[in-house]
Parts: C-alpha cells; sequence; structure tokens
C-alpha cells in the first residue's frame, strides 16, 4: 500500500484530517455498511474527537473534490475518522487485514505531520531571511540614491572657470 494514495485518501474536515467510512471499508475489504455496524455496537469507542458523523454540506463540499456525480446514495450519514478513530477501528473490527491497513495509516498520518512541521519550519525560514534581505535592499536603494545625487552634481552647468 503506498503512501501517496493513502494521503489522497485524507481530508480536512472542521480542521481535523480525517478518512472516510467508505474509503476505510474500501482499504479494510469489508462493506461500508459492516463497518458502520461495528462502529455503532461500539459508539462509546468513537468520542467526538475520534469520529463525526458528515452534515449534508460537509458531504456536498467533499463531492465536489472527489468530481463525482453521486456516492450511490446512503441511507446512513458518512462517519469521518480522525487518526486516533481510526487506531480504535483495527482493535473494533479485529482482523489481521485491518492491523495491517491501520499501520499503514498511520505512517501515513506520521508522515504528513512530518511534512508539515519541516513546511512550516521552511516557512519561517524564509520570513526571516526576507527581514535580512530587506535590511541589504534598503542600503542598495540609498546608495542607488547617492548615485543619482552624484550624477545631477556633475551634469549642473559649472559658474566660474
Amino acid at each position: 500500500m503506498e503512501i501517496q494514495h493513502l494521503q489522497t485518501k485524507i481530508y480536512v474536515v472542521r480542521g481535523q484530517n480525517v478518512m472516510l467510512d467508505s474509503d476505510l471499508a474500501g482499504l479494510y475489504g469489508i462493506e461500508t455498511k459492516r463497518l458502520k455496524e461495528a462502529v455503532k455496537r461500539n459508539l462509546r469507542r468513537f468520542p467526538p474527537d475520534f469520529m463525526m458523523e458528515l452534515t449534508k454540506n460537509e458531504v456536498e463540499i467533499l463531492r465536489t473534490q472527489f468530481a463525482t456525480s453521486s456516492w450511490g446514495g446512503n441511507r446512513y450519514g458518512t462517519f469521518a475518522f480522525t487518526e486516533h478513530g481510526i487506531l480504535m477501528l483495527s482493535s473494533v473490527l479485529n482482523s489481521d487485514n485491518a492491523v495491517e491497513v491501520n499501520i499503514h495509516i498511520m505512517r501515513t498520518f506520521v508522515m504528513m505531520r512530518k511534512y508539515a512541521l519541516n513546511y512550516d519550519e521552511l516557512a519561517k525560514r524564509i520570513t526571516e531571511l526576507e527581514g535580512n534581505y530587506s535590511d541589504v535592499y534598503e542600503v542598495i536603494n540609498d546608495l542607488l540614491k547617492k548615485d543619482k545625487t552624484i550624477e545631477k552634481q556633475n551634469d549642473r552647468k559649472q559658474i566660474g572657470y
């Protein structure tokens, strides 16, 4: 299972990285209906910071990201699982495949977190460099202004001998 493939299945909803029930069911090799049944039997294992049910508006927004016409009409709401919720799924589903898939998913989340930290650090360094170079630009502009002033003085009509 490739990390790049898994990254395409991770979305940001309500400020959190999540994976959808249908994507997880596909990865686990089970029907979405069975995944939802397992979750509903163990609801107390999935507090709001582990799993959320998406609103119709959120589903529509995600659908436009998928560029698909429909999902085939779910009768139940779409569940979105955070990283912790996905970890909990492996214990609820209790299969070797679920554990194996979760290992790959967790590695993907860790890799994305490292990338985000590196990106933030890089953005901070660029901002610092811009601050340092702005001083250099000011000095260069001052020197150019002085050169223009000297040129203007040299171009004046001389008085006297």
